[in-house]
């Protein structure tokens, strides 16, 4: 692996000493702190972007949702998914302790701890996506029904 961020360098040997996967990190200065910005930077549909955001369920449990980065996550549809009165958008102080990473660079895995992980459906149509990587310049590529693997994951259709 090229020199990389140490963050992203951290989730490539978690992601190999957890999954054995030899990620390809790929870094871009400008950042992909959006999914507009990362397909722009990757050259890749603004679909093809698998956004991990982190929830916070209204019974306390944090939840990450992995999202194409050409849709917004449907609050109902995922408390209904996890059976819950609500959900809510976790602070990036909830975000880090959940998962041991920073608003951004939240990969799909390789978590703090043990996390439920739903993977919107629709990635599912690509046949390969791009997920952050550790830090909001760092992605990687995968393809979507091996990212649903890794992660432990879930299907779900959670998208607005």
């Amino acid at each position: 692996m090229t020199a990389v961020h140490p963050r992203a360098r951290a989730f490539a040997e978690a992601a190999r000493d957890r999954y054995g996967l030899d990620v390809e990190v790929h870094e871009f200065p400008a950042g992909t702190k959006t999914a507009a910005d990362a397909a722009a930077a990757i050259g890749c549909d603004v679909a093809q972007i698998a956004s991990s955001l982190v929830f916070v369920a209204s019974d306390g449990r944090p939840v990450v949702v992995v999202t194409s980065g050409a849709n917004r996550v449907d609050e109902g549809k995922l408390a209904d998914e996890l059976g819950v009165d609500g959900v809510r958008m976790a602070d990036p102080d909830e975000v880090r302790g959940a998962t041991g990473w920073a608003i951004g660079g939240v990969p799909p895995c390789c978590h703090e701890r043990e996390l439920e992980v739903l993977v919107d459906e629709t990635l599912l149509a690509h046949d390969e996506v791009w997920a952050a990587a550790g830090t909001p310049e760092a992605v990687f590529p995968m393809a979507p029904d091996r990212l649903v693997e890794v992660a432990g994951g879930t299907t779900a259709d959670v998208a607005a």
